[in-house]
């Protein structure tokens, strides 16, 4: 049964993220709200829980997984950034914005997609998060809370709560969290390719939803 959470959006309590932190630490799967929508979110290397978010998600091995990151340094450990991607980073971190970038071999192969080697990063705007982060010293493993045959991820923390109580660990509360997912961004190519349009505008890449 998922233990439940509420929590400040602008200062979330100390003591319930270290409580969090200790349930990721322990192998535990969490949703929480981030400055899109909600996300479920594990430890990097635990190739359980990445077992149990693909049943949840109904998703294959070629699903991109995202790393939440706390800053520029940290995506620079786990990808491979050149100067052109860096600045792009820069202009639009912290924001609702996922890129697809190459690996570095800091990453388990089982979290990358299996032919392209690449990830999702992420660098949210959202003070849980940023907190959760910063008392973990490292990343989260992370993917949109978009249930098989919905539209829409889940935005409303009871009902997820009561329909996910038996399969995550932990549902953190922390306010109103909308429905739009992230803006996908590939960066692999040379320049900006949109994968999805979401909450992150387009003007920054010279996209358009067309």
């Amino acid at each position: 049964m998922a233990q439940y959470f509420s929590l400040h959006p602008e200062q979330p309590q100390p003591r319930l993220i270290r409580q969090a932190a200790e349930i990721v630490r322990g192998g535990g799967l969490v949703v929480l709200p981030t400055d899109s929508a909600y996300a479920l979110v594990c430890a990097v290397g635990d190739a359980s829980q990445l077992e149990r978010i693909r049943k949840i998600r109904g998703v294959d091995d070629r699903h991109h997984f995202t790393l939440m990151c706390r800053d520029l340094s940290e995506i620079a450990t786990y990808a491979r950034v050149d100067n052109s991607q860096y600045r792009l980073l820069k202009a639009t971190t912290p924001g609702p914005y996922t890129f697809i970038l190459e690996g570095t071999k800091e990453l388990p192969r089982r979290v990358l997609h299996p032919k392209r080697k690449t990830i999702g990063l992420r660098i949210p705007e959202h003070a849980v998060i940023s907190a959760l982060l910063a008392e973990l010293d490292g990343p989260l493993l992370t993917s949109t809370l978009l249930l098989p045959g919905e539209d829409l991820p889940l935005t409303d923390p009871d009902e997820i709560r009561e329909r996910l109580e038996k399969q995550v660990d932990l549902v953190i509360e922390a306010g109103y969290c909308g429905p739009e997912a992230t803006t996908v961004i590939d960066l692999t190519s040379g320049s900006p390719q949109l994968v999805r349009a979401g909450r992150g505008a387009l003007e920054p890449f010279g996209l358009n939803a067309d």
